[in-house]
């Protein structure tokens, strides 16, 4: 896309006006930067709200045509404000971290748990949709799994509440499907052998601390 000429018709019409001066009036006009500085933010929020209204996290819909709609403005205005629709979904995506209040370069593992208690609280103020398996064979196979994990998780805890037990198989449900295999091993650069032994070293601390008869239910976050 070639980029829009920056200087506008009325803008060359006033009395004595040139591209150069028109050039300096604009770079110099406080109030013109004030406004650019408003219709960048009001593009930026455009985009923030689209966020929050897809279905999942594809974010190839957020583009210029899309946002400058939303804000009520052109797509060559929103052109004008970032130079590539890359910086536009970076600029949008400072703008949720910074709407969700929180600061990674402020984690710790003291405060961790209450850092992902925030994240997934900002979860639920997105339209994306959890993804389920759709193909029959499939639903099937992981409906059965999720069964048999949940009888196992039953008889080592026959005592225990009909909702502690489903936590702790639905813990160990995430554990041992591919995704979290797979992010091991894509995100962090893991080799199979050592993301796998990654994995079964949770499952056993969950493993001690059913053993041990701590319940999830009587987790509290301090």
């Amino acid at each position: 896309m070639t980029p829009p000429d920056k200087l506008s018709t009325s803008d060359l019409d006033a009395p004595g006006a040139t591209k150069n001066t028109v050039k300096r009036r604009r770079y110099n006009s406080p109030l013109r930067e004030q406004q650019m500085a408003k219709t960048r933010q009001n593009l930026i929020q455009a985009g923030v709200e689209l966020v929050h209204e897809f279905p999942d996290w594809d974010w190839n819909n957020l583009t210029f045509r899309a946002v400058g709609k939303r804000a009520g403005v052109s797509e060559r205005t929103a052109y004008r404000h970032f130079a590539t629709e890359r910086q536009l979904r970076d600029a949008v995506m400072e703008e949720l971290v910074k709407d969700s209040g929180i600061r990674l370069e402020e984690l710790e593992l003291d405060n961790f748990s209450d850092v992902t208690a925030r994240i997934f609280s900002i979860q639920s103020s997105f339209a994306v949709t959890p993804k389920t398996v759709e193909d029959p064979t499939l639903a099937t196979m992981d409906q059965q799994r999720r069964e048999a994990l949940h009888q196992a998780v039953i008889r080592a805890t026959p005592s225990w509440q009909q909702q502690d037990q489903e936590t702790v198989a639905a813990t160990l449900d995430i554990l041992w499907n591919l995704p979290s295999f797979e992010r091991l091993i894509a995100a962090w650069d893991f080799e199979p052998e050592r993301a796998s032994d990654t994995i079964l070293w949770v499952i056993a601390l969950i493993k001690e601390a059913v053993q041990k008869g701590n319940k999830p239910s009587e987790y509290c976050r301090e």
